[in-house]
Formats: C-alpha cells, sequence, structure tokens
C-alpha cells in the first residue's frame, strides 16, 4: 500500500481494497475495507475514488479488534460520488484515509443517540465491547432502515430503542427520537450523552439535556450531512 498527500484537506491516504460492498436495504450499502490502520470506536475516515477528488467523511461500523473496517452510506442519486461507490467490486481498489476525531467511545455509562446513518459509530463501539451501561436510541423513517437492528437487538436487548414516526413496528416506538426523549422524566446528569444524525435532531436533543440539567461538556455531537 502507498501512502500520499492530499493536499486540499491535509490527510494521509493510502489505497485498500474492496473486500465486499453489499446492500442491506434501497439505496444503503455496507462497504468492507482492507484494515490499513488501527483505530479507536467512533473514528472516522475519509475516502476517495480518485487520488485528487475531495474525500468524503465515513464514520467506521466495526471494531476495533476485526481484521477489516466497515463503512455504512446510502446513496445520494444526484451525487457524484456515492453513486459511483455503490458500484464497486470486491477486488477493486479505494483511497482511504488515516481514522481521525475525537467521538469516541469509552467504558462510561452513556446514552447513544441516533438518526439514519448516525448508527455507524455505535456499532463500531458495540463491536468493540463497550455496550455495559448504555442505551442506544435510534430513529429512522421507515422500518428497513434501522441499519445493523439484526446485531443491535439480540445484543443490547430492552437497552436498544427504534423509533420511526412513519410506519408501525412491533417493539418500535411510533414517533421520533426526540418524542420518545421528551417521555424520559429524568436524564442521569453522571451519564454521558453522545449525539450523532442529523442537525436537527442534534440541536433540539442537546437543548432539552441542558435544560434537565446535563452538562454541556457531557453532550458529544457528530453531525450527519
Amino acid at each position: 500500500m502507498r501512502a500520499w498527500y492530499h493536499r486540499k484537506d491535509g490527510l494521509i491516504i493510502t489505497s485498500v481494497k474492496v473486500i465486499g460492498n453489499k446492500q442491506i436495504a434501497p439505496g444503503a450499502f455496507i462497504m468492507t475495507l482492507e484494515k490499513p490502520f488501527d483505530f479507536l470506536p467512533g473514528q472516522v475516515i475519509a475516502l476517495a475514488i480518485e487520488k485528487e477528488d475531495k474525500a468524503r467523511l465515513y464514520s467506521i461500523a466495526s471494531g476495533m479488534n476485526e481484521e477489516f473496517i466497515r463503512v455504512l452510506y446510502t446513496v445520494v442519486k444526484e451525487g457524484y460520488f456515492t453513486p459511483k461507490l455503490s458500484a464497486f467490486k470486491p477486488g477493486n481498489e479505494i483511497h482511504v484515509s488515516e481514522p481521525f476525531g475525537s467521538f469516541t467511545g469509552s467504558d462510561d455509562p452513556a446514552w447513544w443517540i441516533a438518526t439514519g446513518t448516525g448508527i455507524a459509530p455505535y456499532v463500531s463501539m458495540l463491536e468493540s465491547g463497550l455496550a455495559r451501561n448504555k442505551i442506544l436510541i435510534h430513529g429512522s423513517q421507515s422500518l428497513e432502515s434501522f441499519y445493523f437492528q439484526e446485531l443491535l437487538i439480540p445484543k443490547m436487548k430492552k437497552n436498544y430503542i427504534r423509533c420511526c414516526p412513519r410506519e408501525v413496528g412491533e417493539d418500535v416506538f411510533t414517533g421520533r427520537v426526540t418524542d420518545w426523549l421528551k417521555n424520559i422524566e429524568h436524564f442521569p446528569t453522571d451519564y454521558k450523552y453522545y449525539l450523532c444524525g442529523n442537525a436537527e435532531m442534534i440541536i433540539e436533543v442537546r437543548d432539552m439535556l441542558i435544560e434537565r440539567g446535563v452538562r454541556y461538556d457531557r453532550i458529544l455531537a457528530e453531525v450527519y450531512f
């Protein structure tokens, strides 16, 4: 593997082979890559198809001790990057950066809160052995978009809450993540609160937590665009 310097965003990049690229729901894929670097659960990598491309950021969705790196992405039909990404086959090469970011998991008691593909870093944390004393709340617009639920349901059991405002399903709360949280009378102030997903959710949940007495420094956020 040959490293090179991405002049525009200052990232050290290397080329790796694609191991798999599986569609798991309409427009949603999991890409599995060779693992060129060690990482901390919750960190992100940047991907580029061509050397001169602007790199796109994706949270790692695999355990830190696994022998591969996995990313979750959805295809934006009118976009440049993800339609090409979805066409990758095993054996193709792609450019990947060193992992980075401070949205990292720990053994501390915490609530993991996500919308959409914002579930990815929590999968990495879970698969790295950090699920003890954790509650995971995941919001999605459809039942088929609860990515990784086949992994999360048996491992987190009642500590995994799915919220869907548009469809009704077994053991699924009908409403948004924020609707579910509004029913909570007390948020433990000694816990950490991880927020990953769309900006609207993050702002609303952060304000709710602060109003209920959670200190700002107990809240970690990562916006998905």
